[in-house]
């Protein structure tokens, strides 16, 4: 057996440029609209999409366009509404996990609508519908709201996130591994960082190519939580 060797633990930065954004039939809607900003209708706007469909990535190209400061819906229960209202556009995350954010939510809608300035993106899994919402005027402005989806990523998106990730870490693999995983991964670009990276760290590890077979066995280490 050829011996392993010791690889340091260097972080591969994950790059959120829009030139980074890789545009499919599954986000082409919510790309588009986003493009159009600040030409919106509404200053408040829903993205919402499954886990590792690209709501954050996209949501990071809006933030750096307008100045936009990101926070964790969490963060609005110790926030001062009126002062985080008052000072530019807000890309708001994960909306849908918080609790105890009902009230601060609600009066930032109102804030947002009558601040210049002023733009509110709001990021969830799914439609306001299903956050568990005890207050029926917030729920109602949310349906209101206009909303984008971005849909679990196509196979054509899936191999070629693939191919971009292997790329920036200068891996260099035969197209057979990128079909070979892209038939089997979750459809996450989540899960298609996960594999590359561990990838990454076996071939480095062992001292060799990444080829199917390590793929294969990368995978099954993988769902079985090692």
């Amino acid at each position: 057996m050829a011996p392993r060797q010791l690889t340091l633990d260097l972080p591969v930065e994950t790059r959120f440029g829009r030139d980074d954004f890789l545009v499919s039939p599954s986000n082409i809607d919510a790309f588009e609209t986003f493009e159009r900003w600040p030409a919106w209708h509404d200053r408040v706007l829903l993205l919402l999409g499954p886990t590792g469909a690209g709501k954050s990535h996209l949501g990071a190209i809006w933030a750096e366009r307008a100045q936009a400061r990101v926070l964790p819906a969490c963060a609005l229960a110790s926030a001062d509404i009126a002062t985080l209202a008052s000072g530019g556009p807000i890309l708001l995350e994960d909306v849908e996990t918080a609790r105890g954010i009902e009230a601060q939510l609600f009066h930032l809608l109102n804030l947002v609508r009558t601040t210049s300035d002023c733009w509110l993106v709001i990021t969830a899994r799914g439609w306001p519908d299903g956050w568990g919402l005890r207050t029926p005027d917030l729920l109602s402005r949310l349906r209101l709201a206009p909303a984008v989806e971005i849909a679990e990523p196509d196979d054509a998106l899936v191999r070629a996130v693939l191919v971009k990730l292997f790329i920036d870490r200068q891996l260099v693999v035969d197209t057979s591994v990128v079909e070979y995983l892209a038939l089997r991964i979750e459809r996450s670009l989540d899960a298609a960082r996960r594999v590359v990276e561990a990838l990454d760290l076996e071939a480095l590890t062992a001292g060799r190519r990444i080829t199917r077979p390590m793929a294969g066995d990368v995978l099954r280490a993988l769902e079985a939580g090692q």
